[in-house]
């Protein structure tokens, strides 16, 4: 068992990233070449991977799925890299998956967004707050992101309430209310850069005071994210310029072009790199094959991975 203290201080260094999960052409979890998938990603040094976080499209999942997908990924990784897990929807149900985490051998726990409803900052922080006490021994980092954004107020009660919540993950991106969080709760959190494509905020993050962040592209272009993430820890801006001018930028105009694209793009390049992780379920659509094509003209350019 990692314990919340071991956990924030894993995760306040390093790259992170969320493997996609596996689907065969019929839409069902593949285990086999999820495991796979995990042996592969492990040694190219990502600090922890999230299983069944956004870009594993956690939201798809079934419970029993989601059972299948943790199992495995901490079966797979143990001893090699720790594995944090998706949880969240209703406050009942996110406090089911957490549990079940905890079951499956997960070190630690990614709260999700609550589900649908716009909800009050004591209401969010309710939320969170009953899923860390039902899994009191793990640490946990709230995704702040949708519907479920908390305040530095918010999240200083919050911070007393709950001794294991340890990470801030923001999928925002409001400066301001970050800053403020940031200066308030100091080190009292690990704080992670999640917004999507997070390389193209990881400089102005860090200057912030947010050094580490998740990277979706990891996925198949390990490689180049670890590249890209040591330089931005040296601050090598003329690195991290190069590969967002080359790489970041294009990429994002492909995946900005429909909604959900930032989870299908990242599918699409599993594919072209020969890791192939079956389609997206919907709501969630794949790329074209004329965005494929595209896409793939970016990463032959990177070299081999």
């Amino acid at each position: 068992m990692t314990t919340p203290q071991e956990l924030k201080q894993i995760v306040s260094e390093g790259l992170l990233s969320f493997p996609v999960t596996d689907f065969d052409a019929q839409g069902n979890f593949r285990a086999d070449t999820y495991a796979e998938r995990l042996e592969w990603l492990a040694p190219y040094g990502a600090t922890a991977l999230f299983a069944a976080g956004g870009t594993g499209e956690f939201f798809s999942l079934t419970k029993s799925e989601y059972t299948q997908v943790i199992k495995t990924a901490t079966e797979t990784c143990k001893g090699k890299v720790p594995i944090l897990a998706g949880a969240g929807g209703a406050t009942r149900v996110a406090i089911e998956y957490a549990q079940e985490a905890e079951r499956n051998g997960a070190q630690g726990i990614l709260l999700m967004p609550h589900y649908l409803t716009e909800a009050s900052q004591d209401g969010i922080a309710a939320h969170a707050e009953q899923v860390c006490k039902a899994v009191p021994n793990m640490g946990v980092i709230i995704y702040n992101r949708a519907n479920s954004k908390l305040n530095a107020d918010a999240l200083e009660r919050l911070a007393d309430r709950c001794p294991n919540l340890i990470g801030f993950k923001d999928g925002v991106g409001e400066i301001e209310a970050m800053v403020s969080i940031r200066r308030r709760l100091g080190d009292r959190f690990s704080y992670l850069g999640g917004l999507p494509t997070a390389e193209v905020y990881a400089e102005a993050y860090k200057a912030l005071g947010v050094p580490v962040y998740s990277s979706a592209v990891f996925n198949f272009i390990p490689k180049t994210a670890m590249e890209f993430y040591r330089a931005v820890a040296a601050e090598d801006h003329a690195t991290t310029g190069r590969l967002i001018d080359e790489f970041f930028l294009p990429y994002l105009a492909i995946r900005n072009r429909r909604a959900g694209y930032a989870v299908s793009i990242v599918k699409a390049g599993a594919k072209l790199v020969g890791r192939d992780a079956g389609p997206v379920r919907a709501p969630l659509t794949d790329l074209t094959e004329d965005e494929l094509a595209q896409l793939a003209v970016l990463i032959k350019k990177l070299g081999a991975q």
